[in-house]
């Protein structure tokens, strides 16, 4: 009997979450590939999730959505926090798949659903490409402490630069600060230099890891996959089709 096309997305899901590392990147291959290169580093990125494991496909779809925090107050997120439809990204400011997303897919969707209430975008930290990621992407939950993390964002991307060449050296990441908007530079830094910061980094990487993500950009719209440098076309229909499932 042919598998239902919910049933397919349910399997391609645990693709994703339940392979680990070596199927994510088998399924980034798949739909069109990751740009990130692999995690190398010694992180459970070949582990499930407690709450996946050993779950029925129900279960697992429930677990992939629970991955969705709606905090109102998070200034990583786009959208109502009561939306139906949540997408969840996670990517690397040195990403230039991360960044051909910023600039030419994110803005559409937020015309096409995030201003009409249906989708709402969270961001997740996920830095892969060493020191300059992981300091751009402390300093980006900086800029997002004085209420202008998509300002940063949109910064960032506006154009491709070269990856880990001093793009985002102190100085610079000042620059694009101050370009964002960010008022206080001065809380700014220390705010890139905390634990709060670092603490909040680790958090969404080890999210990633859990769910076997191993290169930028990833995303899950409610509990589909999206893997590598997708058009927006997959987007619209994952978005549609979440939100017809919740009945909007």
């Amino acid at each position: 009997m042919p598998s239902s096309p919910r049933a397919h997305r349910r399997r391609l899901t645990l693709i994703a979450v339940g392979g680990g590392a070596a199927a994510a990147v088998a399924a980034a291959t798949a739909l069109g590939g990751g740009s990130g290169d692999p995690v190398s580093r010694d992180r459970p990125s070949a582990a499930v999730s407690p709450s996946v494991a050993g779950a029925t496909p129900d279960e697992q779809e429930k677990s992939l959505l629970a991955l969705a925090r709606r905090d109102q107050k998070d200034p990583l997120a786009l959208g109502r926090a009561d939306a139906p439809v949540v997408l969840i990204a996670y990517e690397d400011f040195q990403c230039p798949f991360c960044g051909k997303f910023a600039r030419e897919t994110k803005p559409e969707l937020v015309r096409s659903y995030v201003d009409r209430g249906l989708l709402r975008i969270e961001w997740r930290n996920f830095p892969v490409f060493g020191a300059e990621s992981e300091r751009v992407a402390r300093a980006s939950w900086a800029a997002g402490r004085q209420g202008r993390f998509w300002q940063f964002h949109d910064v960032v991307y506006a154009k491709e630069r070269p990856r880990n060449k001093g793009a985002f050296s102190s100085s610079r990441l000042h620059e694009m600060a101050r370009e964002a908007g960010v008022a206080d530079l001065d809380r700014f830094e220390a705010d890139l230099k905390s634990q709060a910061a670092e603490a909040s980094v680790s958090r969404d990487q080890e999210e990633g890891y859990a769910l076997g993500v191993s290169s930028t950009p990833a995303f899950l719209v409610n509990s589909t996959p999206i893997l590598g440098a997708q058009p927006l076309s997959a987007f619209t229909a994952a978005v549609e089709k979440a939100a017809k499932e919740a009945g909007r």
